[in-house]
């Protein structure tokens, strides 16, 4: 059946929207495509704003997912620096600011998320800043040209990566963490304690199990930080990395319940007729992990991409892909597969000293994760084992001696529930 009568309205042109217009194509929609964005700049890649970009090793032609030339031959038509009002559900049509409505047949939101924001005093001086997009990283990429010492609140991914970046350009750096450790909510012990000393070596300081009280400054610029305790940290830029909350507001008037995100099944089908919603706006299933997760992740949000693209074409739906993500920071490149968190069993593989090394996680008895710095063989391997459903001898698989396909004990007899 012929789509050229089709519309397909995208809220959203960052990188989950802008590679869906991109997959429609390839996959052969021969109708109309809008995307709309808040931002002023075509879909671009988000991953190295906070390295190459802040590094001035890349630009902004390396950034864009596609051309403008490619939007301008019938790619896509984009509505950038728009903003979508409403949906009317009935009339199956958006409204942007301005008033202008346009009709769609298929609507999906990849609006995104948000950072978290702090409450705290002081929180709107000149100084603090957060990551999300290309505005916010010119903005940090500004201060960090002549900053003196960056404070960074929150010991994540984003937060330690504009660490590495900072410490690049020669910025005096300390990260403040609430809890005892970092990457408490999102790695394992062997690789919070391997990136600390990584950071520490770099002249990184690390304080933790603090409590933020309010930010300092005079004349409207940041001069350091108060603590719950009284002490005051010494900085002139904040980095705040405490979170990012899913920009699904726009969901709830259709009946959609959003806390935590959109939910949607493995196609990305809303609970509202003709609506679809991809990337870090979603709570969505995973293949070989119970449950549903809002995962912030590229290669989450490239794998719904394809398979919102493939159901609205008649396409064969491509496999499931097991999760992943990736983090470099100096010479360190940590791949994660797989879901950390299901594990009950932690096994180390390797010398975190020597700055290669993995840390495998077991769900009783089954392969479920991998976290592998510098190690790019076993990351594979681990991907295509935890897809798999393998089972693994702990024993072995501690041992560096021992290969891993050696320590692999076969398919688990009663697999974690996989997506349908």
């Amino acid at each position: 059946m012929s789509n050229a009568s089709e519309h397909v309205v995208i809220v959203g042109a960052g990188h989950a929207g802008g590679a869906l217009s991109g997959f429609l194509r390839q996959y052969g929609f021969q109708g109309r495509i809008t995307l709309v964005g808040a931002e002023t700049t075509p879909p671009y890649q988000r991953p190295p704003l906070s390295k190459a970009w802040l590094k001035d090793t890349t630009d902004t032609e390396a950034l864009l997912l596609k051309a403008p030339s490619w939007y301008d031959e019938g790619g896509a038509a984009l509505r950038l620096g728009r903003t979508v009002l409403s949906v009317d559900e009935a009339a199956r049509c958006v409204e942007l600011d301005g008033g202008e409505r346009i009709p769609y047949d298929h609507l999906v939101f990849a609006t995104g998320a948000s950072a978290r924001r702090l409450t705290i005093p002081g929180a709107d001086l000149e100084g603090v800043t957060y990551l999300r997009d290309l505005v916010d990283a010119d903005k940090i990429k500004s201060r960090l040209r002549n900053a003196r010492r960056l404070a960074i609140v929150g010991g994540g991914y984003i937060g330690l990566e504009v660490a590495a970046t900072a410490r690049h350009h020669g910025v005096d750096v300390i990260v403040l963490e609430r809890e005892t450790r970092l990457l408490s909510r999102s790695a394992s012990d062997p690789i919070a304690r391997h990136l600390r000393e990584l950071h520490a070596s770099q002249g990184v300081a690390c304080a933790f199990g603090v409590e933020i009280a309010a930010i300092e400054g005079q004349a409207g610029q940041v001069t350091g930080i108060r603590l719950a305790d009284g002490s005051i940290v010494d900085c002139d830029t904040v980095l705040v990395g405490i979170g990012a909350v899913p920009n699904s507001a726009i969901a709830q008037p259709l009946g959609i319940a959003t806390e935590g995100g959109i939910p949607v099944d493995s196609e990305g089908r809303t609970s509202a007729a003709h609506v679809w919603a991809i990337g870090d706006v979603t709570r969505r299933p995973l293949a070989h992990f119970p449950g549903q997760y809002r995962l912030e992740s590229v290669p989450s949000a490239l794998e719904q991409a394809r398979r919102v693209a493939c159901s609205i074409v008649g396409r064969e739906l491509p496999a499931h892909e097991l999760p992943w993500f990736w983090s470099d920071q100096y010479d360190a490149k940590l791949q994660i597969a797989g879901m950390p968190a299901a594990s009950d069993t932690p096994v180390l593989r390797g010398d975190p000293t020597q700055g290669k090394f993995t840390v495998f996680h077991l769900s009783r008895g089954t392969l479920c994760a991998a976290e592998c710095v510098n190690n790019p063989g076993e990351f594979l391997a681990a991907k295509k084992a935890i897809a798999a459903g393998a089972r693994a001898i702990a024993e072995r698989l501690a041992d560096p001696h021992t290969k891993l396909s050696d320590a692999l004990a076969g398919k688990a007899s009663e697999p974690a529930a996989a997506v349908q």
